[in-house]
């Protein structure tokens, strides 16, 4: 997000003993993401899509000094498309070199970088409805890419279009060292 101002102010509580619930300050996030405007609150002036990477960058930061284990991002591509999901798909290849990184998306850019894909169905029988988790070999993974990319309209080309991008995500994981 080039041009992005990122301002965290930090105020004292203001109750009788300085004390809350939360501890002994009030801390705002305050963003512009445009040069030139002046930052306001970003639950007030940031899109689904700021939101989306601004999380996906806080977890970043939040994380890289520990020993965190597993990161889940549930559609952390909301609002986003094009070359910005692919670098949300590269920052989650990245923060998955040093931990198991779960995420539930729908963008081929960001689906690409996984190691690991799994498709999650529902179906109904008898009245209820089930939930079928299936780990998906590398013809499954491309179908789905392909799915992902074209709906219900799966051709030849949108099949060879991801077998071509699950080739150039495995070529940036492997310069990044993975």
């Amino acid at each position: 997000m080039p041009g992005v101002d990122f301002i965290v102010e930090f105020e004292a509580v203001r109750s009788g003993n300085g004390l809350n619930n939360n501890g002994s300050d009030e801390v705002c996030f305050l963003m512009s993401a445009n040069a030139g405007e002046k930052p306001g609150r970003i639950n007030r002036i940031a899109s689904g899509g700021e939101l989306a990477r601004i999380m996906l960058a806080l977890k970043n930061v939040i994380t890289s000094g520990s020993d965190t284990g597993t990161m889940v991002f549930d559609e952390v591509d909301t609002g986003v498309s094009g070359i910005a999901a692919q670098r949300v798909g590269e920052k989650l290849a990245q923060l998955a070199a040093n931990r198991q990184v779960l995420c539930v998306t729908h963008l081929p850019q960001i689906a690409v970088m996984a190691d690991t894909h799994f498709e999650i169905a529902k179906s109904i029988s008898l009245g209820r409805t089930y939930t079928n988790v299936t780990e998906l070999d590398f013809e499954g993974r491309k179908h789905e890419i392909a799915r992902l990319s074209g709906g219900e309209n799966i051709t030849e080309t949108t099949i060879n279009s991801a077998a071509e991008q699950l080739a150039a995500a495995t070529a940036f994981k492997r310069s990044i060292g993975m």
